[in-house]
């Protein structure tokens, strides 16, 4: 019988759908189990395999304090099933052993052994929890043992039933709870098996440190029979050296050379069995080194850097899996590990060389010494790759802005290395500079310090430690670039394409001084702006490198083309994680229609795999202009986003925009319906501009003049539709009202306090277009399409234009509270274009 999930697997991803903090004590993280602090000399597999599962705390990111309450439920319910016949500790500290036992059936000649194995696994934990914090679990685990061994000692296979009764209720408890969850069986059995090697190889780095105990205990023994047996021999010579033999004298010496014989067949005995002692000694370190050099591969090259991977895609928008608490977790106990293996190599070297000749063996120095330098490497790889950037710099960074990053190192808690704080320091450098760094890194160490390519306020900082949570980190909350210098330009490039980085580095001993280690780590790729206009191309160099970077790439390379699927992909992540609201396989097929530049629906490959497998270039998605525009796909798209996310974001997300379609097709369907029928769509000539198309009398399709960011935040869009009495119904045929009323503004019923009647803005059609009686006003000077104009009206003063009204005191005071969003009237701001408008849409 298997399941793609431990059950302590699955409680731990229920204690994440709890989201236990220290606020919210009834989490099922802190009900179900007792909590235990596991110190640094203490190994406990179900500690690890409760880190493990943090790998699946983003599905339970979005739980609601009715969840909360549901997992609290959850746990008294496991809880009941053992009740006190069962404690839960045993339950917890012996998962692994509990679960591989009871899911593979056994015969009933195997159970009878059950209770025994049981309490002997009990002891080894409990041999391992020597800290005063374990004192009480300690407690509970010997008096389980005591009660397992009078209640069921005679009739084994009892126990051994009823665990398997409590595990199958514990799994129908726990697969209800997870609802549709599936963990992934090759993920599962991955971290399993790293869980079982760290539990391993502890219990190896412990039988070594009683082989050392054993082996001195032994060479102190035979160093005191050793100079027993000089001391005898000596008093043999004594006694022939010191006057005539006598019969007593003789009977003495035979009886000390009785003595010196037994002494001396026991010492060779002993030699031999000192000596086997070593070489086997040496050989179980050996082997403990090689697994602690897999186990330390298995989370450094895959987990650490499957966490940097999602830290980059998260950039995108992507969230996040993997949890760095949990590394951390990891890289502590192998830190604990490779420290407890290098001071058992360096115990024996020291044991070795206070012994006599006569024990030493001659090859077993240089074996000691070929065993320090690898335990070594192992701890200096641990510390060097264990100092990550938590909290990354903004990728897109504007000079003379603040700006804020957090450096952590992962084992400086458990290395002690928190009693001399390092400190850390932050230059930037160039793309070249940062290939020079890794290249004269990977060939002889640390080379000169790399050249800077600009200045940076407050780049220094003490790292500080958090006992609560054993992290040793700094974060830098104040930086600001001052000046940048640019690298020479080649061809068509920018500065928006110019890849930068930012360099953290430290240095610190471990040990007391005994090692001392130069530590540094490369920021994701920034991108160096000095104006707004610049940011959507920044932005377009950041995410086209998080989505398609390969690994173990040099900085900072990029593939020139990809795929049409694997942009779609990351265009609807992008859209998503800033609007909240997903784009549709049809929202995917016009989006690749406006990048590939075709017109018709029927030109592009009805397959959608065929479709996903055309490329598309860099220059494609944001150098090259669209057909009869001066802006570029990227362009466009950054701007659809930022207007989404702003202000149509509850909108969109009800699906009351259709925002991704032709205006063609917009009035080959508006033309079936009945006058008032409107639908609204991202214009496609207006940066950020959406529109609104409707039919008028005589069924004629209108498209109203895009509202961009500007015009948005003086109205909202609901507010306007609601102004407009031409438009009726949503398409296909849904009353106005029952959709948007819930987003219209309520109106004011009161004065002001100052006395004054507060004017409201109302949008309008031309008179030409309305039925009822209208308002003078002037168009609006500042677009030229043929789109139909509209404007506003003051509820409670004569019509005013949109110059008018800018021209206004209420104008001023929008200003004044927000002055930033009127400064640069510029098209990717969503403002007021520089350039003429186009005259298409």
């Amino acid at each position: 019988m298997t399941f793609d999930l431990h059950l302590t697997d699955r409680l731990k991803w229920l204690s994440n759908v709890a989201v236990p903090t220290s606020k919210n004590p009834s989490s099922l993280s802190c009900v179900l189990f007792t909590p235990i602090k596991t110190p640094q000399q203490i190994f406990t597999l179900a500690k690890l395999k409760a880190l493990v599962l943090n790998q699946y705390v983003a599905v339970g990111q979005s739980s609601t304090a009715t969840s909360r309450e549901s997992a609290k439920g959850i746990a008294h319910r496991v809880r009941a099933i053992y009740g006190d016949h069962f404690p839960i500790e045993v339950r917890h500290c012996l998962a692994t052993w509990i679960e591989s036992r009871i899911w593979t059936p056994e015969p009933e000649e195997q159970q009878r052994y059950f209770v025994e194995e049981l309490i002997q696994e009990i002891h080894t934990n409990t041999e391992l929890m020597l800290s005063p914090e374990m004192f009480v679990t300690k407690m509970k685990l010997i008096e389980a043992a005591k009660i397992f061994r009078m209640q069921y000692g005679h009739a084994p296979h009892e126990l051994y039933t009823y665990m398997r009764r409590c595990l199958a209720m514990e799994v129908d408890v726990i697969q209800n709870a997870m609802g549709p969850y599936v963990a992934q069986p090759q993920t599962e059995r991955k971290y399993s098996e790293l869980i079982t090697g760290l539990q391993n190889v502890r219990q190896k780095v412990n039988m070594a440190s009683e082989e050392i105990r054993s082996l001195q205990a032994n060479i102190e023994s035979f160093s005191l029979q050793y100079h027993e047996c000089l001391k005898n021999k000596g008093h043999i010579n004594y006694l022939q050296q010191s006057g005539p033999m006598t019969n007593d004298r003789r009977e003495l010496e035979a009886c000390l050379r009785v003595q010196i014989e037994e002494m001396e067949r026991k010492l060779n005995a002993l030699v031999a069995q000192i000596n086997q002692s070593q070489m086997e000694l040496v050989d179980h370190m050996k082997e403990n080194i090689t697994i602690l050099r897999q186990l330390q591969s298995q989370v450094l090259d895959e987990e650490l850097i499957k966490w940097k991977r999602e830290q980059q895609l998260s950039g995108n928008g992507v969230p996040m899996q993997s949890n760095l608490n949990t590394i951390q977790e990891w890289c502590e106990l192998l830190a604990d590990l490779i420290w407890s293996t290098r001071q058992q190599v360096n115990n024996v070297a020291r044991i070795n060389s206070k012994t006599i000749v006569e024990l030493r063996q001659p090859h077993l120095v240089e074996m000691l010494d070929e065993m320090s330098k690898q335990v070594t490497s192992l701890l200096s790889t641990l510390v060097t790759s264990t100092f990550v950037i938590e909290k990354q710099p903004p990728q897109v960074m504007k000079t003379n802005t603040r700006f804020t990053a957090t450096v952590r190192l992962l084992v400086g808690g458990q290395l002690n290395v928190h009693m001399t704080p390092p400190r850390v320091t932050v230059v930037i450098i160039s793309e070249q500079q940062a290939q020079l760094l890794l290249k004269s890194d990977s060939q002889s160490g640390r080379g000169k310090q790399p050249v800077e390519c600009g200045d940076i306020l407050n780049n220094s900082g003490c790292m500080e430690y958090q006992p609560t949570s054993r992290q040793l980190s700094v974060s830098f909350r104040n930086m600001q670039l001052r000046k940048i210098k640019r690298a020479e330009k080649k061809g068509t490039e920018s500065v928006m394409d110019e890849k930068l980085t930012l360099l953290f580095q430290s240095e610190f001993n471990v040990g007391g001084g005994e090692l001392v280690f130069q530590v540094w780590t490369l920021s994701l790729p920034v991108v160096v702006i000095v104006h707004g206009n610049q940011e959507p191309h920044g932005w377009a160099t950041v995410t086209w490198d998080n989505a398609f970077s390969p690994p173990g790439r040099i900085p900072f390379a990029v593939p020139d083309k990809v795929t049409w699927g694997q942009l779609a992909e990351t265009l609807r992540i992008k859209f998503c994680s800033a609007t909240g609201g997903d784009l549709s396989e049809d929202n995917l097929r016009f989006l690749a229609e406006k990048i590939f530049s075709i017109i018709s629906r029927t030109s592009l490959p009805m397959n959608t795999m065929e479709l996903n497998a055309m490329t598309v270039s860099w220059t494609q998605f944001c150098k090259d202009a669209l057909p009869e525009r001066n802006f570029t796909f990227w362009e466009w798209f950054y701007m659809v986003v930022k207007v989404t996310r702003d202000y149509l974001r509850t909108l969109w997300c009800d699906r009351l925009i259709m925002g991704f379609i032709q205006k063609k097709q917009a009035e080959e369907m508006l033309a079936k319906c009945p006058p008032g029928t409107f639908l609204l769509r991202f214009s496609d000539s207006e940066l950020g501009g959406i529109t609104i198309a409707w039919v008028g009398e005589g069924n004629e399709v209108f498209s109203l003049q895009p509202f961009t960011s500007r015009d948005l935040m003086l109205r909202s869009l609901a507010d306007r539709i609601l102004d407009l009495a031409q438009l009726q119904f949503l398409y296909p045929n849904v009353a106005k009202d029952d959709v948007f009323s819930k987003y219209y503004t309520k109106p004011e019923n009161e004065m002001l306090k100052n006395g004054y009647v507060k004017p409201v803005l109302v949008t309008t059609l031309p008179p030409y277009m309305s039925p009822s009686p209208s308002y003078a006003h002037s168009p609006d000077s500042h677009r030229n399409t043929p789109s139909v104009h509209n404007s506003y009206f003051s509820a409670s003063t004569p019509a005013q234009t949109e110059s008018s009204f800018m021209d206004s005191e209420l104008f001023e005071q929008i200003r004044a509270f927000e002055p930033d969003g009127f400064d640069d009237f510029d098209f990717y701001g969503g403002n007021m274009p520089k350039k003429p408008a186009l005259n298409k849409m």
